[in-house]
């Protein structure tokens, strides 16, 4: 059974570990996204993963007749409410959009990549750096993971922490300045 309170693994490694258009394809998700390691885009195509499996699930489901198409039918108005929440997939989309997402979707979605495109940040890395150091708030809660899904309605009130030295647009070298 193992230990309750131990973390299990979020992600599925590739099946074979050299391949070498694979190993271009994630070093450049890495350069563009800012990410720490390939484990991050593992994490997103193990979620992406799911997401689709649980939509071919739901379309198999929704063609059967009676009350399992039924409930089918109440689980697929869910499971599409939940992506057009996170930002997923448009408010007309369907099952069949869900197939067709990629694992650039899903990582357009972090907080890491939102607070660049917002301009709080110059680039990805530096977007990081912010978020882990503390410097980032979601609706003036303090948010210190990078991983975080951006869900749709929370895209505009991304700003920076009240407590910190880049609040008000002051750098962080002048901040210290100040301290002494």
């Amino acid at each position: 059974m193992g230990y309750p309170g131990k973390n299990k693994k979020t992600f599925d490694k590739p099946s074979h570990p050299w391949q070498g258009t694979r190993i271009s394809a994630e070093a450049e998700l890495v350069k563009s996204y800012g990410l720490k390691n390939k484990r991050e885009i593992w994490k997103a195509a193990t979620t992406l993963r799911k997401y689709r499996r649980e939509s071919r699930k739901l379309l198999f489901e929704t063609q059967e007749l009676g009350e399992r198409g039924e409930h089918a039918k109440i689980e697929r108005e869910k499971f599409l409410s939940k992506l057009r929440k996170i930002g997923l997939i448009q408010s007309d989309s369907t099952l069949d959009d869900v197939l067709t997402l990629k694992v650039e979707d899903v990582l357009e979605r972090r907080l890491q990549t939102r607070v660049h495109k917002k301009g709080l940040a110059n680039s990805t890395k530096q977007s990081r750096q912010l978020i882990v150091h503390g410097h980032v708030a979601i609706g003036g809660r303090r948010v210190t993971v990078p991983s975080y899904a951006v869900p749709m309605g929370e895209d505009e009130i991304i700003e920076f922490y009240k407590r910190s030295p880049m609040y008000n647009n002051v750098p962080v070298e002048s901040a210290k300045a100040n301290k002494e």
